[in-house]
């Protein structure tokens, strides 16, 4: 149990970080198209986000993958982005009809593969 608090604490505070602030920039962007109403997607897509950042940590730290770190700190902003540029053809109501909003299923692939992504960043930032 005390491993496990340790990584509880280490994550706690890598997500607490000022250097950090990517990933709670992020999980914002992903969940603000959504009311409160609807904790239950947002559950989920911040569950599929976690479980992407999990598996690449993992691989990271097991030395099964490895990539520059250059390329890493230039996408973790570019999924920020384009979180934010899908959110901005998100319909809120059945009225408005725009040229593709994200299904809920791709929405959840969407934040598990920028997961994967912002998995490879930890070890730059702490």
């Amino acid at each position: 149990m005390s491993e496990f608090q340790t990584y509880l604490q280490l994550g706690f505070q890598h997500i607490t970080d000022i250097k950090g602030y990517d990933h709670i920039l992020f999980v914002v962007a992903l969940c603000a198209i959504y009311k409160l109403s609807d904790w239950k997607k947002v559950a989920i897509l911040v569950t599929a986000f976690t479980i992407g950042h999990s598996v690449t940590l993992a691989l990271s730290t097991l030395d099964i993958i490895s990539y520059r770190s250059e390329i890493i700190e230039f996408l973790i902003p570019i999924t920020i982005f384009i979180t934010c540029l899908v959110n901005f053809f998100f319909k809120s109501d059945q009225k408005r009809k725009p040229v593709k909003a994200p299904s809920s299923r791709s929405r959840y692939v969407l934040a598990m593969s920028f997961g994967l992504i912002h998995g490879m960043g930890f070890f730059q930032i702490t």
